[in-house]
């Protein structure tokens, strides 16, 4: 399938959504529908407050000590007056390790030890609502044996850059006793972490140097033959598919790089890049790239790539340099001064805006450091401006009805984020609806109606977006108060989304309209 293609798929897949299991009468108004009734209710954006919301918001790096002081983690903002924790500042939390330290021997599973290095980062994690997100890297070419020994023990093919080091083993990804136990660590993974309360995504490759997907070894290294192609195909097909049919619930991510797959680092992009992305989302996958603010790594075929998927695909990023350790200021750009890293920040910023991304990072120890040190204006901004921020406006409702009466609501919707809201990504499956609800006098529901029709993953740019929905009050008689959320339909139809505005919110995040009375 063309990116073409899929793209126009995509862009259909968005305005239609499935109305299996909702019962609402929602739709958009046209013009010459009936005039607003009831009591119009306005509310105002709060650009400020941190969003706990799912594929959206600052992603927090694992430490691999797993210590509890890590979370403790926190810098002094003279503007503030105090300490600020990066964890309040966290969606979530990404693990990027080796498959050694998630599977050290056959059958041995660290992430179901507590006691262990892995089980206590992970525990560390969700027991401060932070969802973790994965990477396993297998290359062992310029770091260390990153592939469980046992793999090769039993026989899988790979790779020794350097008998002086012999430790350095990288397997060849298209072996069948590689692919054998790879296949049976992530269906094992699944088994405890397909669940999107504890799992944001999972960065679902992983191949190369440093799992980014590049400088992949199939045969003697970096060697290129005329079996390459179809061999990354191979492989890219097969890896995709283990993934995609273990991992139903949790978003799957592909690093959008120019030679993803490819035996070589840069250079011109190669001409099957494409095609192997193309296949990655046809799989439902999701996109992210390494090299944000890396300019002579993330250039334009990147940022074509990504706008050719904007608000059709979340993206997620990293960035490429390291300020505390990197040259930076030899990028090709020639914006970054020596001794200012603030530069690189409000380079990655300014790519990350520019891709619209929903998720950005903060990397573990300096990095970090200099997002608060030296960029945290940039921080608050992207709080603000970044990813995705859903807010209503404006409602119309009655004041009072009979009892069994049916009333007509209006409610207008924006998105004041620049990334979106991906409720068409086929893990969520459209999942996450607008719920307008009747709350008794203890706060309970009452009575709910899910709109089916209204389509939150529509919503970009901070355009208005109207809807008209019908409810029938049969409810006795009493007073009682109008609600909404974005409710979880696959999870009770509970509120799943937070919402950005100044308002009276419930304890469990009802957002508090009007008072009815009910004849």
């Amino acid at each position: 399938m063309t990116r073409k293609s899929l793209s126009r798929l995509l862009g259909t897949l968005l305005l239609v959504c499935p109305s299996v299991v909702l019962s609402s009468c929602g739709k958009e108004p046209k013009p010459g529908d009936e005039t607003p009734t009831g009591t119009k209710v306005t509310f105002t954006l709060n650009r400020t407050k941190v969003l706990k919301n799912p594929m959206t918001g600052w992603v927090m790096y694992g430490s691999g000590t797993g210590s509890p002081s890590y979370w403790d983690t926190k810098f002094y903002i003279s503007e503030e007056g105090k300490d600020v924790y990066v964890k309040d500042f966290a969606s979530a939390c990404y693990i990027r390790t080796n498959w050694t330290n998630f599977n050290p021997s056959k059958g041995v599973y660290a992430w179901r030890d507590e006691n262990s290095t892995l089980g206590k980062m992970i525990k560390g994690a969700l027991d401060r609502g932070l969802p973790i997100a994965f990477r396993i890297v297998v290359d062992g070419r310029d770091q260390r044996q990153n592939t469980p020994q046992f793999v090769i023990d039993d026989g899988a093919q790979y790779w020794l850059e350097n008998s002086k080091y012999p430790d350095r083993i990288t397997p060849y990804p298209q072996d069948p006793v590689f692919q054998k136990h790879y296949e049976t660590l992530i269906a094992e993974l699944a088994k405890d972490f397909d669940d999107p309360d504890k799992c944001a995504f999972i960065d679902a490759y992983g191949l190369g140097k440093w799992g980014e997907g590049h400088n992949v070894c199939y045969e003697n290294g970096n060697a290129i033959t005329d079996k390459t192609e179809d061999l990354k195909y191979e492989v890219m097909d097969w890896i995709t598919d283990v993934y995609s049919k273990n991992f139903k619930n949790v978003p799957l991510l592909i690093n959008y790089h120019r030679v993803i797959g490819h035996p070589t680092s840069d250079g011109k992009v190669n001409a099957n890049t494409e095609k192997l992305l193309n296949l990655c989302i046809s799989k439902g996958y999701s996109l992210r790239q390494d090299a944000f603010g890396m300019t002579d790594y993330y250039k334009d075929w990147e940022r074509s790539f990504a706008a050719t998927w904007k608000h059709k695909l979340p993206i997620v990023m990293e960035g490429g340099w390291i300020v505390s350790s990197h040259r930076y200021w030899i990028d090709g750009s020639g914006k970054y001064r020596e001794g200012h890293p603030e530069d690189v920040r409000q380079g990655e910023y300014d790519d990350s805006k520019l891709a619209r991304v929903n998720m950005m990072d903060f990397r573990v120890g300096d990095e970090t450091e200099s997002w608060f040190r030296d960029a945290y204006e940039l921080v608050k901004k992207f709080v603000a401006e970044g990813g995705y921020r859903l807010y209503p406006d404006q409602f119309y409702v009655p004041e009072e009805l009979k009892s069994g009466e049916t009333c007509t609501i209006q409610h207008r919707w924006r998105n004041m984020g620049w990334g979106y809201f991906p409720n068409n990504i086929p893990q969520w499956n459209y999942r996450y609806k607008v719920a307008i609800a009747l709350l008794d006098s203890k706060g309970q529901v009452a009575k709910l109606v899910v709109d089916k029709d209204c389509e939150p993953s529509t919503w970009v740019d901070g355009n208005a977006n109207t809807y008209i929905t019908k409810i029938t009050a049969d409810v006795p008689a009493g007073t009682y108060t109008w609600a909404v959320a974005i409710v979880n339909t696959a999870a009770g139809n509970n509120p799943a989304i937070q919402l950005a505005c100044n308002a009276n919110f419930t304890e469990d995040n009802w957002l508090k309209i009007k008072s009815v009375t009910i004849k």
